[in-house]
């Protein structure tokens, strides 16, 4: 029987799909007064389309580098990092970042901020205003379009640091402690828009954060890193249905047994708690 006679194999056997990212034995030293700092060991991880990864650990152990190594911030690293097969050799359109500071500047409107990210993109005039004005409404900022980044409230303003990140259609968005500097009402709030949103997208994400509830919240999967040099420690798949409860039984023994594993060594330090500011008019419109 020849290959074009041949039946197609039955679902179970077919091969699985590619993943979108892989990690092989990534390695990251830095120069440090004259010799070098081994941030991140042997780091091995592979992610499918549309999962949603959460990397926690203490300060220092590399979670932020690895995003800069997998954005194509910085190059000079050991092992190799895949994107869809393909090596990464710097920035791509097919990888969006949000930081935990929204970095937007002062001088420009909202609209014009989450312009930015297109700025690589071979787009008309009018398919960059439509592609502006479809992420403005799926951030939820529709009417603040002329708006600048002094007459936002802090989650507003990481609401179009998100869309910055989104605008240019990516296949994968990553996120660094991005909800980090706001307080906690604003941050669950943050947190379900960022379901909400990859619910409509079907994004695949990475998160990087402190916040052992965050990560349940809203991964898949977490990636749980030893101190430096970091390396992986655990991955524990999240298996709760959403919308997920952050009261229930099964949520709260995840959230035991994952600070467990991270605070045994000694070196976790928890992110300090949120203090809630007197809520103003512009925090309501968020």
């Amino acid at each position: 029987m020849n290959s074009l006679t041949r039946p197609h194999l039955p679902a179970h056997l077919d091969p699985p799909p590619l993943p979108i990212v892989s990690f092989r034995q990534v390695g990251k030293l830095f120069e440090v007064d004259g010799g070098e700092l081994e941030a991140i060991r042997a780091f091995d991880l592979d992610v499918r389309e549309g999962e949603s990864i959460a990397i926690v650990g203490s300060s220092g152990c590399g979670k932020s580098t690895l995003l800069r190594l997998l954005v194509g911030l910085d190059s000079a690293f050991r092992g190799e990092i895949q994107v869809d097969g393909r090596p990464v050799t710097g920035i791509g359109s097919e990888r969006g970042i949000v930081f935990q500071e929204h970095r937007l500047f002062p001088w420009l409107s909202v609209a014009d901020n989450i312009g930015l990210g297109l700025v690589n993109e071979p787009l008309t005039q009018a398919e960059r205003f439509r592609r502006i004005e479809q992420l403005i409404q799926l951030v939820g900022l529709d009417g603040f379009q002329r708006a600048y980044p002094h007459q936002l409230s802090g989650g507003m303003a990481q609401r179009v640091a998100i869309a910055r990140g989104l605008v240019a259609s990516p296949r994968l968005l990553l996120l660094d402690e991005p909800f980090g500097a706001l307080d906690a009402l604003t941050r669950q709030q943050m947190q379900d828009e960022l379901l909400a949103i990859r619910a409509r997208t079907r994004l695949t994400s990475i998160l990087v954060t402190h916040d052992v509830e965050e990560a349940i919240f809203l991964a898949d999967r977490v990636v749980v890193m030893a101190p430096r040099p970091g390396r992986i420690k655990r991955v524990v798949d999240i298996d709760l249905p959403h919308p997920r409860t952050r009261s229930s039984f099964e949520f709260h023994q995840l959230r035991e047994e994952l600070l467990h594993e991270l605070t045994r060594d000694g070196d976790y330090h928890a992110p300090p708690a949120a203090r809630v500011e007197n809520l103003s008019p512009a925090f309501i419109a968020c």
